[in-house]
């Protein structure tokens, strides 16, 4: 015991005890700094996995959405590209290109009886605007106008209208059943 006493009583003792502690608690504190990485490196790995398979899995629906947006827009083309020869088809048929014409002169005769006053000029004139007018209404409003309120912008009677609607119609009808 005295023994004890007197290695306790020197100050290099009590340097090494104290030494030996500090040393103690920083390898205990580096211990446990290492478990706990450890464990977050462990967590991040697993965070890392699971976010690199949800990456997978939305690159593959987005994959499989363009794919299929491509097909319809390659399907709705070709539907373009038939209707468009199906339209040039028909505008092509016989009697069209008369019914054409006779829409053209009558319009023209309707602004001719506005413009009297130098025949000639005035009929090539009315000839000219009649004619850009029925390009115009090939397509677009002016088209669903004429479709729906077939007598506006015309000089027919509502009675002629309606026979060229019908002869259309029946037309159409026969083309269907051909």
């Amino acid at each position: 015991m005295e023994l004890l006493k007197e290695i306790f009583s020197h100050p290099f003792t009590w340097g090494l005890l104290l030494g030996l502690l500090i040393s103690f608690f920083t390898w205990k504190s580096g211990f446990s700094a290492r478990r706990n990485m450890k464990k977050d490196v462990k967590r991040v790995e697993a965070e890392s996995k699971e976010l690199q398979q949800h990456l997978n899995t939305q690159l593959k629906v987005n994959a499989e959405g363009n794919d299929s947006l491509q097909k319809k827009l390659e399907e709705l083309r070709e539907q373009n590209e038939t209707l468009r020869v199906n339209l040039s088809t028909v505008q092509q048929k016989p009697g069209r290109a008369e019914m054409r014409q006779l829409t053209v002169i009558e319009n023209a005769i309707g602004l001719m009886r506005e413009q009297a006053p130098g025949f000639a000029q005035a009929w090539e004139k009315a000839l000219r605007q009649a004619e850009s007018d029925y390009e115009a209404g090939e397509g677009g409003l002016k088209k669903l106008v004429r479709k729906v309120l077939p007598n506006i912008g015309t000089t027919a009677s509502a009675q002629d209208a309606e026979e060229v609607k019908e002869s259309d119609e029946k037309q159409d009808q026969q083309e269907k059943e051909a």
